[in-house]
C-alpha cells in the first residue's frame, strides 16, 4: 500500500518547486551601497536597503536603513525607515524611526513615529493611514490645511503703541477705536 516505489526520485539537476522560490526570495539580503558610493539618480527595491553613501536623487524600498554618515537629498518612501544620517526632502513611510544622530529637512508622512533624543526635525509631521499612497500637498509650505492651523495670524493683530505715559500704552493694548488717533490726544483727556 505505501511503497517507495510509487513515488519519483528526485533528480538533482531539477529546479525547485514553485513553493520554494518564493521563500527563498523573501530571505534575500539586503542592498549595502557602501559610504564610497555616491549615486546621482533614483533608487528603488522591494526589499531592504542599507544605504551608507550620498544620494542625489529618490529613494524607494520596502525597508531602509539610511547609516550615520550617509545623506539623501531627494523624496524617501519605504515600509519602514530608520534614519541615522542626513534627509534632504520628504519622507514617506509606515514606520519611521529617527536616531539620535539623524537631521531631517523636510516634511515626513508616517503611520508611526519614534524620536530618539537628540534627533533633529525641521519640517512638517503628519499621520496617515497609509502614508505610501497619500501624496504630498502642492505648494512649498506642506498641507494647506496645517499651514494655517500652525502658524498665528499677523493681520488680526493690532500694531503696537508708541511709548507714552498712559496705562494702556504701557502695557501694549490699545483700544480699536484709536488705532489711527493721536497717541498724545488721550493723556490729554
Amino acid at each position: 500500500m505505501f511503497n517507495k516505489k510509487d513515488a519519483p526520485a528526485p533528480d538533482a539537476a531539477s529546479p525547485p518547486p514553485p513553493a520554494k522560490r518564493s521563500a527563498m526570495k523573501s530571505n534575500k539580503a539586503p542592498s549595502i551601497l557602501s559610504a564610497d558610493l555616491t549615486i546621482v539618480g533614483s533608487i528603488s527595491s522591494e526589499g531592504e536597503v542599507q544605504l551608507d553613501g550620498n544620494v542625489e536623487g529618490d529613494v524607494r524600498a520596502g525597508s531602509l536603513t539610511i547609516g550615520e554618515e550617509a545623506s539623501v537629498k531627494g523624496e524617501v518612501i519605504a515600509e519602514s525607515i530608520v534614519v541615522r544620517g542626513r534627509i534632504e526632502g520628504s519622507l514617506r513611510a509606515r514606520q519611521v524611526q529617527l536616531a539620535s544622530t539623524a537631521r531631517i529637512e523636510g516634511d515626513i508622512v508616517h503611520s508611526t513615529l519614534a524620536v530618539e533624543s537628540g534627533a533633529f526635525f525641521d519640517g512638517h509631521c503628519r499621520r496617515s493611514s497609509d502614508p505610501i499612497s497619500d501624496k504630498p500637498a502642492t505648494g512649498s509650505g506642506g498641507s494647506a490645511s496645517g499651514a494655517s492651523a500652525d502658524k498665528p495670524k499677523v493681520a488680526s493683530v493690532p500694531p503696537a503703541a508708541p511709548p507714552s505715559s498712559s496705562s494702556a500704552a504701557s502695557t501694549g493694548a490699545r483700544p480699536a477705536a484709536a488705532a489711527n488717533a493721536d497717541p498724545f490726544a488721550s493723556s490729554k483727556a
